[in-house]
């Protein structure tokens, strides 16, 4: 008598779908099987001549350039009228509403936290003030201000 569990179901080897390990047919020959010391892409070498030449390649950037970004950049932290919780300021830096928006969500991203803009200032959930620098600077702040 079958088990419960075991109704409806056949065998291990019937579920598979790999032929038996016995079967299995053999391959063609020695000369195509990577593993016989032939190079498999010895026939593709001799094609290289008839490619076209690619893109010629551009100049690379130079590895101390920034990105361009604000001047400078005041940072502090506030407490007033958010019912003790802290949150850090990142005001003066002269951008427009929609840049401002692409940044507080740059910044929100980079160190995981929430955040809005209000006015001109974009405003971080937490205290900031040792982690935000770097971040600024990556972006292209040239001057950061913690106060």
């Amino acid at each position: 008598m079958r088990r419960a569990a075991d109704r409806g179901r056949g065998t291990l080897a019937a579920m598979t779908k790999d032929p038996p390990r016995g079967n299995r047919p053999s391959t063609p020959g020695p000369s195509s099987s990577p593993r016989s010391g032939a190079n498999p892409f010895a026939r593709l070498e001799a094609l290289r001549s008839s490619l076209p030449p690619g893109p010629s390649p551009t100049a690379a950037p130079r590895a101390d350039a920034r990105p361009a970004g604000p001047a400078r950049a005041v940072v502090r932290i506030e407490r007033k009228g958010r019912g003790g919780k802290e949150v850090t300021i990142v005001d003066k830096l002269g951008l427009g509403a929609a840049e401002l928006e692409t940044w507080c969500r740059d910044l929100k991203h980079a160190l995981g936290c929430g955040g809005s803009v209000d006015g001109e200032t974009i405003v971080l959930q937490g205290d900031l003030r040792s982690r935000i620098p770097a971040v600024l600077g990556a972006r292209g702040v040239a001057k950061v201000t913690v106060g």
